[in-house]
């Protein structure tokens, strides 16, 4: 893997802008609109490079559609994280074949994560001969370069070299979500958790500039948005790589000086890097919301050295109750992992008496998976699968009273929310927390902040009506 980070060119770039209007004029020449079809799998990393890949294809002028049947162009963006989700893409990539054949001229494409493991793309060499072409995450920027040597050469393309890290600033992007912006901050990661493909598949850790980011924000806030979710592997590490002297609680404060009434949210924080100046900004700003994704992934210190997390159950717990200090509101969720290999049922009691101390409002839970190339899946693992299974049910069974609890606690407080949308006759909200409620409501309400009265509580969303504004 190289270490060297690389700042894609203009001049690149705009070759590859070149490329998409030569895939343009491709099909303007034979008097069709064509359509694409982009699958997402995987963390919301996976979702903001999504829209990057509809960008190119728009800008190429492809017709975004919502499902692969009769779609020019198919590109399955995938995720590595674990054994099941590698499994359902090539389910759903064999699956592909039938399309193809019922349309030729069909093209499919295969990026994300599982593109930057080498037996992944061995495997769609051998046994996938109706995908077109492979790139990972190194080379998204170059995509429209791919597509078009793809429609032109009629041979298989695969981009998969163990190039630099690299930032590519100025790609085109076609959001799913006006109102609610992905913005990723930095790429790739540093910390080499012995269970997780991450560094491998994405590369070392590398910041964009601060004034970019900001360019950024500023956009999608003119171009009507009200949350903006800002994305790296670790978001507490933002530029440590970069010498601007603008660490992440400081480039929080500069994007919640910008005008407009919008909630700042992010995603993956690391406890490792989790400092009490980060939780003095967010405590400090309105516009910063009061929810913390903050992996524990183990509640035994012994484990946690084992997965090389650079933090003790001490320090994690530490963190913890000073961001509860400042942020007495504050809705805490984190990660877990059961049956770590070598995990004794002791240090399983000790993951349990961790989240009955914290009282997380909710948890995303994992069997240990283990992945190839890392350190994790060559460690001795005596625990059978059935006793890891009773393990994660006794965990999700604490956890769902806890978050049962805690939502019920809700009822007959009100909470300023952001209606986002709607779910079959109701209308859909986000509190600050994250908490998703239903209500009823009018439809010209989405895009709005509107005071909502909590009504009742489930184990996993709330509802409520709209309350009277002061």
């Amino acid at each position: 893997m190289s270490n060297k980070t690389s700042v894609i060119s203009q001049d690149l770039l705009q070759e590859q802008l070149r490329f998409c209007g030569q895939i343009n004029d491709y099909w303007k020449s034979r008097g069709v609109t064509p359509t694409a079809y982009v699958e997402t799998y995987g963390c919301q990393q996976n979702e903001a490079d999504s829209e990057r890949i509809r960008g190119i294809l728009s800008e190429s002028g492809y017709a975004i559609v919502r499902q692969a049947e009769n779609a020019d162009v198919v590109v399955m963006n995938t995720c590595a994280i674990r054994e099941h989700a590698e499994q359902r893409v090539f389910g759903n990539l064999g699956a592909l074949t039938h399309t193809k054949r019922r349309h030729p001229g069909q093209k499919i494409f295969l990026c994300g994560c599982m593109a930057g493991q080498e037996q992944v793309v061995q495997r769609i060499k051998n046994s996938y001969p109706h995908v077109d072409g492979v790139f990972s995450t190194h080379h998204l920027w170059q995509f429209a370069e791919i597509l078009y040597r793809v429609l032109t050469g009629k041979k298989r393309q695969f981009y998969t070299a163990d190039e630099p890290g690299s930032i590519a600033e100025g790609l085109p992007q076609v959001r799913d979500n006006k109102l609610k912006a992905w913005v990723s901050i930095m790429y790739g990661c540093n910390n080499f958790c012995t269970y997780c493909i991450v560094p491998y598949v994405r590369g070392r850790e590398r910041s964009r500039k601060w004034e970019d980011i900001l360019e950024e924000c500023r956009q999608v806030l003119s171009d009507g948005a009200k949350e903006i979710t800002l994305l790296g592997q670790n978001v507490n590490s933002y530029g440590k790589d970069l010498d601007q002297g603008v660490d992440f609680a400081d480039l929080l404060l500069k994007i919640a000086e910008l005008p407009g009434d919008f909630l700042i949210r992010f995603m993956t924080s690391h406890p490792r890097d989790a400092s009490q100046k980060l939780f003095d900004a967010m405590a400090s700003s309105p516009k910063i919301a009061k929810q913390l994704h903050l992996p524990f992934q183990s509640g035994s210190s012994r484990v946690l050295k084992a997965m090389n997390r650079h933090y003790d159950r001490e320090k994690y717990l530490e963190a913890v109750n000073y961001a509860k200090a400042v942020m007495p509101e504050l809705v805490l969720t984190s990660d877990v992992i059961v049956g770590f290999p070598g995990e004794t049922e002791e240090e399983f009691e000790q993951t349990l008496s961790l989240i009955e101390q914290v009282r997380y409002d909710s948890l995303f839970t994992f069997i240990f998976s283990p992945r190839p190339g890392t350190p994790a899946a060559t460690m001795e693992d005596p625990t059978p699968k059935e006793e890891k299974n009773r393990r994660f049910d006794k965990l999700c069974a604490l956890q769902n009273q806890i978050s049962e609890e805690i939502h019920s606690s809700y009822i007959g407080k009100t909470f300023r929310c952001l209606i986002d949308g709607t779910d079959k006759d109701a209308l859909t909200a986000r509190t600050e927390g994250g908490r998703l409620v239903r209500l009823s409501g009018d439809p010209a309400l989405i895009g709005t902040f509107q005071p909502v009265t909590i009504t009742g509580s489930t184990t996993w969303s709330l509802t409520g009506n709209l309350a009277e504004k002061d």
